[in-house]
C-alpha cells in the first residue's frame, strides 16, 4: 500500500500513532478511535487497515489519505537511525568473522553474530554486539563525527552502576566507535539465546545504582578475567577443550566490562 501524501508514499516514515486526511473530503482516520462504519476497532494504525478499506464519507481509497499529524514520527525515525548504525555494525563484524575469525580455535561456532539492545542513549546510540569470539558493550556516535578515533585509546565513561572502560577503535562501514569488552572468548555460552539474554541482562544491569558495589571491585575483577584467559589459551595449547562455566552470574555480567579485555 503506498498513499500520494505526505513523504512520497513511504509508509515507513508513518508510525502507528498517525492520524491520517482523506485529501478530498477532509475526513481524518484516528487509529485511537478506529473506524464504527467499517467496523475497524480502536487501536488499529492506519498502515493495518484492510487493501479496500476507503473513507467512510466520501468512498476514497486509501492512497488519498495524507498525514495530519503523528505523535510517534520522531520515535520512529529515532529507531530507523538506530537500525541503520546497528546494521552496519553487524556487517562489519560479520566480514571480520568471514575474512579472519572462522577458523581461529578461539571461535564458539555455536554463536553468530547480532546486535542486541541497541538504543539512543544521549547524544550516542548504546547496547551490546555479540559474536562468536567476544560479547562487548558498544557506542557509537549519533550524528557526530567519530572518524579521528584513535584506535587502541582507552576512555572511563560512567553509568550509573559505575565506571567502565572502552576502547577506540574504527571499521569502514561502522566508522568510529568505542567498545568495553565483557566477554572473550565465548567458551561460556553454548546457545545463541543465551548469549543474547546476558546481553539484554547487561543493558538492565548498565543502568542499576544498586550494581555499583560490584563495578568498584575493577582490580578484583581484571586479575579473575586474566586467570580466565590463561586457563584457556593453555587449554588450547594442550589442543583440549575448556570445561564450560556454569552461567555467568549478575555480578560477573555487569563487572566482565572492568577487565579491560580487548575484542580478542
Amino acid at each position: 500500500m503506498s498513499f500520494e501524501g505526505s513523504y512520497l508514499g513511504a509508509n515507513d516514515r508513518i508510525s502507528a500513532a498517525a492520524v491520517m486526511e482523506c485529501k478530498i473530503c477532509w475526513t481524518p482516520y484516528d487509529p485511537a478511535e478506529g473506524d464504527d462504519y467499517r467496523q475497524v476497532e480502536a487501536g488499529t494504525p492506519f498502515t493495518d487497515l484492510p487493501e479496500d478499506w476507503s473513507c467512510p464519507n466520501c468512498d476514497a481509497p486509501k492512497e488519498q489519505f495524507m498525514v495530519l499529524d503523528d505523535p510517534g514520527a520522531d520515535a520512529l525515525i529515532e529507531a530507523a537511525r538506530v537500525a541503520e548504525a546497528t546494521d552496519r555494525l553487524v556487517a562489519d563484524f560479520r566480514e571480520v568473522y568471514h575474512a579472519k575469525m572462522r577458523d581461529v580455535p578461539i571461535v564458539n561456532k555455536a554463536l553468530h553474530v547480532e546486535a542486541v539492545g541497541f538504543r539512543k542513549q544521549g547524544d550516542t546510540i548504546l547496547g551490546v554486539l555479540v559474536s562468536p569470539w567476544f560479547m562487548n558493550l558498544v557506542m557509537m556516535p549519533d550524528g557526530q563525527d567519530w572518524s579521528g578515533l584513535k584506535a587502541g585509546e582507552k576512555e572511563v565513561i560512567a553509568f550509573p552502576s559505575g565506571d567502565y572502560e572502552f576502547i577506540h577503535n574504527t571499521r569502514e562501514l561502522t566508522g568510529g566507535y568505542k567498545a568495553c569488552s565483557l566477554f572473550s572468548p565465548m567458551a561460556d555460552f553454548t546457545t545463541q539465546k543465551q548469549a543474547t539474554d546476558v546481553a539484554r541482562a547487561v543493558m538492565v544491569a548498565l543502568f542499576d545504582e544498586a550494581n555499583r558495589d560490584d563495578t568498584d571491585r575493577a582490580a578484583d575483577i581484571r586479575a579473575t578475567r586474566e586467570a580466565e584467559l590463561a586457563a584457556v589459551e593453555a587449554a588450547e595449547e594442550a589442543e583440549t577443550q575448556p570445561v564450560l562455566p556454569e552461567e555467568p552470574s549478575r555480578r560477573a555480567v555487569i563487572t566482565a566490562g572492568m577487565s579491560g579485555a580487548g575484542e580478542g
